[in-house]
């Protein structure tokens, strides 16, 4: 039986509009648990960063605000785009907020079955592959542009 695709899922935008993740086939996205008062959130300058490098080339960025570590996310849909948007600018979507714990949310628990790990904390990245059924988790420390991330994103996009 074939791994799931995350890429079949269907989840809500920040402002709770329908987004279907079947657009992104064919291109490498990268889905990351954000929260707007981590030690982390100055990473969102580095998930901008690839983004904008990136998107032209098949590559995704995905935000999915959470607030199940440490309460870091308490804020509404409104204050967390006014956050993202005033602060670092960011322009890639942001899905509706989401719990990280299993049956919480179907985006991550595919993410959890295609490669064994869910988010511990803030800002976990995963790097998934064009067909959607392949993944590569990053821990918070990861950065977004980093060696690392960079070597997985290649990977994914060669085939």
């Amino acid at each position: 039986m074939p791994e799931p695709s995350v890429y079949a899922l269907n989840v809500r935008t920040l402002e709770g509009d329908p987004f279907t993740l079947d657009d992104f086939v064919g291109d490498v996205a990268v889905f990351v648990n954000v929260a707007s008062e981590c030690g982390y959130t100055p990473q969102y300058a580095g998930l901008q960063r690839l983004h904008e490098s990136l998107v032209d080339s098949g590559v995704r960025v995905v935000g999915v605000p959470s607030n199940d570590f440490g309460g870091q996310e308490p804020g509404t849909a409104e204050q967390i785009a006014t956050f993202c948007t005033e602060n670092y600018d960011v322009t890639f979507p942001l899905l509706e907020k989401q719990g990280m714990k299993a049956g919480d949310s179907a985006l991550f628990d595919v993410l959890a079955e295609l490669t064994g790990k869910r988010p511990a904390w803030n800002f976990c990245k995963y790097v998934v592959s064009r067909d959607g059924r392949e993944a590569r988790f990053f821990a918070s420390a990861a950065v977004p542009g980093g060696a690392e991330i960079a070597a997985v994103i290649e990977e994914f996009r060669a085939h």
